[in-house]
């Protein structure tokens, strides 16, 4: 395996696409994935990108993606890392590309003064859980995640 990492590049949006679709039927929960493509291309690519990709190649073959963006922690005073996606093709699996991945993206985070860098996991996802305890993650169970979304966030938005 000839591993290497890039960013993604505008003519990768296709590619990005069929990555978290993929990922999306992992996690059983293709009938969530509602994005419209040239619309995420803009909030990648665009004037102001959201998010930033980067996609693991072995020889030249896409094998992986993981899609991030910054945070910012007050208590520290400097960004983060928040890692939205990440996800290896099922060949690749168990080659070193995910940990390529997040070797990346903390090296990342220390190029940029980060924190911190973080990720969510879903909770039966038993083989993530355990490759990121072996990278020294450590899971903060004494937060829960809250969601505003869909009619509710409008409902927000228009009570005030």
């Amino acid at each position: 395996m000839s591993l290497s990492i890039r960013a993604a590049v505008p003519a990768d949006l296709p590619l990005i696409a069929q990555f978290i679709r993929d990922l999306a039927e992992y996690e059983k929960l293709a009938h969530e994935v509602r994005f419209d493509e040239a619309k995420l291309g803009e909030r990648l690519f665009g004037p102001r990108p959201y998010a930033e990709v980067l996609i693991a190649e072995d020889d030249g073959t896409p094998v992986g993606f993981a899609l991030f963006f910054h945070n910012f922690s007050t208590f520290e005073g400097r960004p983060g890392v928040y890692l939205e996606d990440l996800f290896v093709v099922p060949e690749a699996r168990g080659k070193g590309v995910g940990k390529a991945l997040l070797v990346r993206l903390a090296a990342l985070a220390i190029e940029r003064d980060c924190a911190r860098l973080e990720w969510w996991v879903l909770n039966w996802n038993t083989p993530a859980i355990d490759f990121y305890r072996s990278l020294g993650a450590r899971p903060m169970d004494e937060w829960t995640v809250n969601r505003v979304d869909g009619e509710a966030l409008k409902a927000l938005a228009a009570s005030g």
